[in-house]
């Protein structure tokens, strides 16, 4: 079973996605299930995990409700506001609604935070507890300048489920190194609670140039690092068509897969994924 495990749905006619400017023209259109469920039939993936966009609860609910009469959404990662003290509140509403089955995570766009130890304020901690107290896991939306707090904040919270965002966003178009993203990621190795997407590396390569041997590196450092055991594979699509097709980030996983064997291939495809969000099979 291939599951891919981070990917957006978003309408720009119904609602304001400050993050898409201009230079993102060519993704300001709706995409939906409609529009994804060809591209997963071609690329024979089985299942799926929708992302929020932006800071909203009703976006993780529309989520939930699209998910419960879409097949192959196996999980939503949604969005509640981790400071708010009733955040353990708004997660049991969430979970006890319509499609609640299928929340499985929760998300912020830590790296747009002015503050980089955002993640260690009082009550982003007292959120990320309602969190784990709802047994969800949290995505780690973060650069090389946030990794430490994320670090901090995994290892204090060991029995929460962490997964790191299209690994850590190195500076992939620099070149085959980075070596403060290295730096930063390097201590993950030893948190067996934190995984880490494969995703989201081709546009953080070249987006008219890049070829499977940029993000490949970066990808072989994030095993080791972590051991195909914690990493899954992630199209973030459709942001990835800014650089590529679906077929294309998929073929460049594969690539850089290519010294694994079957097994841990799987895994990475698809069985991971299953285990650290719980998805139903």
């Amino acid at each position: 079973m291939i599951v891919d495990s981070h990917h957006h749905f978003w309408d720009p006619s119904r609602r304001d996605y400050p993050w898409m400017g201009d230079d993102l023209a060519a993704i300001r259109k709706p995409f939906g299930p409609d529009e994804l469920r060809p591209l997963l039939q071609a690329n024979h993936v089985d299942r799926t995990v929708v992302v929020q966009t932006i800071s909203s609860v009703d976006e993780t609910r529309e989520f939930l409700s699209t998910a419960a009469k879409t097949d192959f959404i196996g999980g939503v990662v949604g969005w509640v506001d981790l400071t708010d003290p009733g955040v353990g509140g708004t997660l049991a509403d969430l979970l006890g609604g319509p499609g609640g089955q299928n929340l499985v995570g929760v998300r912020h766009q830590v790296h747009d935070e002015p503050d980089e130890r955002w993640l260690l304020r009082d009550d982003v901690l007292r959120g990320l507890q309602a969190v784990g107290d709802a047994h969800l896991a949290y995505d780690l939306l973060v650069r090389t300048r946030e990794l430490p707090s994320a670090h901090e904040v995994a290892r204090n919270f060991p029995y929460i489920r962490f997964v790191i965002d299209h690994i850590g966003k190195p500076r992939i178009s620099a070149g085959p190194r980075d070596p403060a993203w290295e730096q930063a990621m390097a201590p993950f190795a030893g948190l067996a609670n934190v995984s880490c997407k494969l995703s989201g590396m081709v546009t953080e390569a070249s987006w008219t140039e890049w070829t499977p041997d940029d993000p490949a590196p970066y990808v072989h450092r994030v095993l080791d690092w972590f051991g195909p055991e914690r990493c899954m594979f992630g199209s973030d699509w459709p942001v990835c068509l800014l650089a590529a097709s679906y077929e294309q980030v998929l073929d460049a996983l594969r690539f850089a897969l290519s010294d694994l064997n079957a097994t841990e291939a799987e895994g990475v495809l698809g069985g991971n994924a299953i285990r650290v969000y719980r998805l139903a099979r």
